[in-house]
């Protein structure tokens, strides 16, 4: 069984072991020791604090812990809020009006402008699975519980939410995007000044152009993944959009890669969720429903399990019961996997450029 639960201090040797598996693109799981403490820590302060806490910038990363080798295998994550001290930096694609009576021409023109967001939506992010469990849905899971957190505690979050999608970089750590405008005003190759964006945010600020940019006079390469994802990423954003993600005219300054929006209410695993009490728990259950299905505690957890509904409550396994740390009389969370109009999907790399 695979359960998510919020990330531990003892989980940082796991965490390094995937980090080491991501490609470029992926900075919240970064492959530096110190920073990824700071983010477990930070997570580990944000759970904590759940009672009393009201969207500032928290962050609250979760993991799939396989119950049966007690592994780390990937990781999700929420930021209540994007900005504050340090700004959400993004490109919005505008059109430009030019127009001339004499000539009797009227052209539209697709324009860059730089936004720093200092009061944002909620963010989700740092998704990533080990390449070897990679189906039976485990990816869903991943990203879908994240919903069910949200839903559950939605004085935690703002009332809109994004997800930056990873754009198109090639293996050796090349962006189309990064080399036609990025680095001629940094100086670094796309690693290193993807790697700096974790570290302070500060540089950007001080070296990013802050006019506008014509779309029209960037090499075809660079126009030609504006908005695009990597395509180990497509998986991932086509479930978003299944759930109610709209890309929103705005691309990451790195390497162009989408940026979808959803306002909470709107995204179908939230809306749809239902609470149910605990009214019954047997060894095994025929011809149940499968859901996903998450504790209400301030320790999160969630699983993928089959359930059988009524109009007194929800009777689930007793292993389910465990792995949820539930007992009878208890409230659970749920949802369905999929939407009516979903298609399957197997998560093949992350979600989340930053």
């Amino acid at each position: 069984m695979f359960v998510i639960r919020p990330v531990e201090l003892d989980d940082l040797d796991d965490l390094a072991s995937l980090a080491d598996l991501t490609s470029f693109g992926l900075t919240t799981l970064p492959r530096d020791h110190a920073l990824l403490e700071k983010r477990v820590r930070e997570s580990v302060q944000s759970f904590a604090n759940i009672p009393s806490g009201t969207p500032r910038g928290q962050s609250y990363l979760l993991v799939l812990e396989d119950l049966s080798s007690s592994r780390v295998i990937g990781t999700s994550g929420i930021l209540s809020k994007v900005g504050g001290f340090e700004p959400f930096y993004a490109y919005r694609i505008e059109m430009s009006i030019h127009e001339s009576t004499m000539l009797q021409i009227r052209k539209e023109v697709p324009v860059l402008h730089l936004v720093a967001e200092h009061d944002g939506p909620c963010e989700i992010g740092s998704l990533f699975l080990h390449p070897d469990y990679r189906h039976g849905g485990n990816g869903r899971l991943l990203s879908l519980s994240r919903f069910l957190m949200i839903a559950q505690f939605p004085h935690l979050f703002d009332s809109q939410v994004i997800a930056e999608m990873r754009g198109v970089i090639n293996d050796q750590g090349q962006s189309p995007f990064w080399d036609a405008i990025g680095k001629h005003f940094f100086d670094l190759e796309f690693p290193k000044a993807d790697y700096l964006s974790i570290v302070n945010k500060e540089f950007i600020g001080d070296l990013m152009p802050v006019h506008p940019i014509y779309i029209n006079l960037l090499p075809q390469e660079a126009q030609a993944v504006i908005g695009e994802v990597h395509e180990n990423t497509v998986p991932a954003r086509k479930l978003l959009e299944s759930e109610g993600f709209r890309f929103n005219q705005m691309i990451d300054i790195f390497e162009a890669g989408p940026i979808l929006e959803a306002a909470v209410d709107s995204i179908r695993a939230v809306r749809d969720s239902r609470g149910a009490c605990v009214v019954e728990l047997v060894d095994h259950i025929e011809d149940g429903e499968l859901r996903i299905v998450g504790n209400t505690s301030q320790n999160f957890r969630a699983t993928t399990a089959s359930l059988k509904l009524s109009s007194e409550g929800v009777t689930i396994e007793r292993s389910t019961a465990e792995a949820l740390q539930i007992e009878l009389g208890d409230i659970v969370r749920h949802v369905t996997p999929k939407g009516a109009q979903s298609q399957p999907w197997n998560l093949r790399d992350s979600n989340s450029g930053r």
